[in-house]
């Protein structure tokens, strides 16, 4: 038995050691999401997608119709939920979605060479996690909104399960001509008409 423990001590120690000393800091490669995020990207390239990632902010309190709008505002229209086709039938796994959302504020005419600011109030299913930011996703005059989540560390929790989201889209992200935005919740989503000039 001696000898047993012995070798798990003299292979162990260096094991252990090597292990910390060459360890890569960065997250480890894993075949199966890694395969899978390049399906995704395949599959929206053949389908003209053309896909962006945005960070989200969250304004407290939130942000006057003036500052979002700078003219005149989009009229949001419910829609049911869920991702629009062919988007939905075009991404490898479905995303999760926000339940709901509410007092959007979109402008109905924008400038190509100007950011553009989207507010609105979302609706989430757990008190676990936020918003953090979205993946935009644009195909010809559709354009889609797919917010992405974001854990609380730990055993903290939000106050609430509705929040304030500020997206800022790039300059040059929208080409100019009409758009149809559709803002993807799981319940209901909102879909307005916006002018690129």
């Amino acid at each position: 038995m001696r000898w047993v423990v012995a070798s798990i001590i003299i292979f162990l120690v260096p094991y252990t050691y090597i292990t910390f000393k060459y360890r890569k800091p960065e997250k480890p490669f894993e075949p199966y999401a890694d395969m899978k995020a390049q399906a995704n990207v395949k599959r929206l390239v053949e389908a003209g997608y053309v896909r962006s990632s945005l960070r989200a902010e969250r304004p407290f309190p939130a942000l006057a119709a003036k500052d979002i709008t700078r003219g005149s505002a989009a009229q949001a229209n419910p829609l049911a939920g869920g991702l629009p086709d062919p988007l939905g039938k075009t991404l490898v796994e479905m995303p999760r979605l926000p339940a709901s959302y509410h007092d959007l504020l979109a402008p109905a005419e924008i400038t190509a060479l100007l950011p553009t600011r989207v507010q609105f109030t979302a609706k989430l299913e757990s008190d676990h996690e936020q918003l953090g930011g979205a993946e935009i996703y644009i195909h010809e005059g559709s354009v889609v909104i797919v917010p992405t989540f974001e854990p609380i560390p730990g055993d903290l929790k939000t106050r609430t399960r509705e929040s304030n989201v500020l997206l800022t889209l790039p300059a040059g992200l929208l080409p100019p001509g009409e758009h149809v935005i559709t803002l993807a919740g799981a319940r209901n989503s909102l879909r307005w008409n916006v002018v690129v000039r």
